[in-house]
């Protein structure tokens, strides 16, 4: 089992972070201890104590920061831990030349918001703090801490946004209520309008029908006063030649 675990990597193309290759999960938990001590023991032979205790720490401090991958194939559980080598700076140009090339090739967004181009920046950044992890895991840890801030603010942001779109929806709903609302009233006052309209021309006709009767009424009665100022005057004037036809004889 151990040969088949050396020899199972995993495709380089599913993250930028650099793993360990495979380990197959060890069924018989009796032959662990007899494994673990062979390895302390090569260990000891290789280094100090505190050179050990420092890389187990910084192996821990790892697998806190970019926890081991775990999944089942073929009814084996394989794991996959986060490799504690140093990095190099070739390591460091070959990081920068797969993060260009992955962002070509998943056609990634120069500008604006895109999750390919944020995946892939994000995969890069964990990459470079277990770069600087290796080499110093208390500057592993401030990373971590800058990551987690910048984690949280984006969600924050997301969540903002997400917000801001369910309130924009609803503020569009009400004006699309109150949309229909007026729509409504401005035919109800159309309406109103129009029935106005039609008064309005029927009182304007009662109006000059009956200007048009008060003018021959008024033209009718003038006429009228006129013939009786003709009439009384005529009836005066005679009265008056008579009342001289009487008066003349006595003289």
């Amino acid at each position: 089992m151990a040969t088949v675990a050396q020899e199972r990597i995993i495709p380089s193309t599913n993250t930028l972070v650099k793993y360990d290759n495979p380990v197959l999960v060890k069924k018989h938990p009796e032959k662990t201890p007899k494994e673990k001590s062979g390895k302390k023991s090569a260990c000891k032979g290789q280094s100090s104590p505190v050179t050990a205790d420092i890389r187990r720490e910084t192996t821990e401090i790892l697998n806190g920061i970019l926890p081991p991958k775990e999944w089942e194939e073929d009814g084996q559980i394989w794991t996959q831990f986060v490799s504690s080598t140093p990095a190099t700076r070739l390591d460091v140009i070959n990081l920068q030349e797969q993060l260009d090339m992955r962002l070509q090739q998943r056609q990634a967004r120069e500008t604006g918001i895109c999750p390919v181009r944020r995946e892939l920046y994000s995969q890069c950044f964990d990459e470079i703090i277990r770069q600087v992890t290796v080499n110093c895991a208390e500057r592993g840890l401030l990373l971590l801490r800058v990551r987690d801030e910048i984690k949280m603010t984006m969600a924050a942001y997301q969540t903002l946004y997400q917000s801001s779109i369910a309130f924009g929806i609803r503020k569009a709903l009400q004006a699309e209520e109150g949309k229909e609302d007026l729509i409504a009233t401005a035919e109800e006052l159309r309406l109103q309008k129009t029935e106005l309209e039609k008064t309005v021309a029927e009182l304007r006709q009662k109006f000059d029908q009956a200007e048009r009767r008060s003018a021959e009424l008024h033209e009718a009665e003038e006429k009228k006063h006129n013939e009786e100022i003709q009439f009384l005057k005529k009836t005066n004037q005679q009265l008056k030649t008579q009342l001289e036809g009487i008066i003349a004889p006595k003289k």
